[in-house]
This record gives structure tokens, C-alpha cells and sequence, in this order.
């Protein structure tokens, strides 16, 4: 009895909400969202307020941020951020595995873009690091997502992984400007072999 009493409560509660949608996220590391982003910034949450989208047949939450580091990308000062789901009034709706902000919290996120809609985190909670101080020590540190999300391939996931647990604010910062260092040698090499294959190619001329 107490079964089926509890089956009809999330019944009920599902049938309360507009919008729910699931979302697969696939393990993947640091360094693949990292290059992945068209921007990565860390800033303070300055405001949360929720929008009605697409002829209002959904909510999406929009979360503006203020800058204070660029690791990514030309973002700088107030930064506001598309997230699914949210509140509006009495409607709620919600995206499974989308992240929650709260006013003041610090946060590292990794953006994509798709203009001219406002930017977006990169696999929905997936893109998010929080931001902590401890107050006794002084120390920031990062805590990433419990898992890391890759589109592109599945990965094993190690215990003791680095990208698992939390590193201080320094760390985190540089693997960040290592991958993306990484990146820029990768893509110049790939430039130089495509302009020497281009200079044997008989009649054609480099530009």
C-alpha cells in the first residue's frame, strides 16, 4: 500500500513539471573541455533569475557573472549565462544533470557559444567548477563535476584520477594554460605540414 501511494506521488509530481530531459554524459578530462570552450572564466554568481524560452513552452535560468579571470576567450566584466530548467512563479522545469547557481558563490566555467543566443556551459553541469576558501588556511581550491563530459569518446575512469578531486586554485590554473598551450603547438604543426604539403603540390601556390 505504501508502494503504490508513493507511485502516485511521483506521478503527481511529474505531472507538475513542464520540461524534463536526460542527458548522457560520457568521462572525458580536463583538457578536452579546456579546448574544447570558446571561453573559460572564473568570476562570483551576481544574479539567477529565470526566463520563459521558445514561445514559452519552457523555462531557462540565466546566470550573469562577474569576471574576475580569463582563462579563455575575450569575456571580461558581466557575463550572463544560459542554463535549462528553472523557476517561473508556479512553473517549474527541469533538465536533468543541468547545474544550479546560487548568488555570490564563485565559479570556473567552461562556455560555448552559438550567437546571438547567450552563451552556454559546455555538458550542462559538466562545465561547472566551484570555486572555495578555507577560511582557516586561506587556501582556494577547485572542485570539479563528478564526472567530466566528452562527447567524442569514453574513457576509464581511474581512482585518484587528478581531474576527480580537488587542487588548489594555482593547479587548476596551470593544467588550464598547459592544455590550452598544448592546443596552440598542435594546431601550428598542423598548419606547417599542410603549407610544405601545399609546397609540393606542382602548380600550386601557397597563400
Amino acid at each position: 500500500m505504501r508502494y503504490k501511494r508513493w507511485l502516485v506521488g511521483a506521478a503527481l509530481v511529474a505531472a507538475r513539471v513542464p520540461s524534463v530531459s536526460a542527458t548522457v554524459l560520457l568521462p572525458g578530462d580536463l583538457s578536452d573541455i579546456a579546448r574544447g570552450a570558446t571561453a573559460i572564466v572564473r568570476g562570483t554568481v551576481v544574479g539567477v533569475r529565470g526566463e520563459w524560452a521558445d514561445g514559452r513552452r519552457r523555462i531557462e535560468t540565466v546566470v550573469t557573472l562577474q569576471v574576475s579571470e580569463t582563462f579563455k576567450g575575450d569575456m571580461s566584466g558581466f557575463v550572463s549565462v544560459r542554463v535549462p530548467g528553472g523557476v517561473m512563479g508556479r512553473y517549474r522545469s527541469v533538465t536533468v544533470g543541468a547545474p544550479s547557481f546560487s548568488q555570490g558563490e564563485e565559479v570556473v566555467l567552461f562556455l560555448g557559444a552559438s550567437p546571438p543566443a547567450l552563451p552556454y556551459v559546455i555538458g550542462l553541469g559538466q562545465g561547472v567548477f566551484r570555486v572555495k576558501r578555507d577560511v582557516r588556511t586561506g587556501v582556494t581550491s577547485v572542485t570539479p563535476p563528478a564526472l567530466l563530459a566528452n562527447s567524442a569518446r569514453a574513457v576509464t575512469v581511474h581512482r585518484g584520477d587528478p581531474d576527480r578531486r580537488p587542487q588548489t586554485l594555482q593547479q587548476f590554473a596551470d593544467r588550464i594554460r598547459s592544455a590550452l598551450a598544448m592546443r596552440s603547438r598542435d594546431l601550428r604543426a598542423v598548419e606547417r605540414a599542410g603549407e610544405r604539403g601545399a609546397g609540393r603540390t606542382p602548380g600550386r601556390q601557397i597563400k
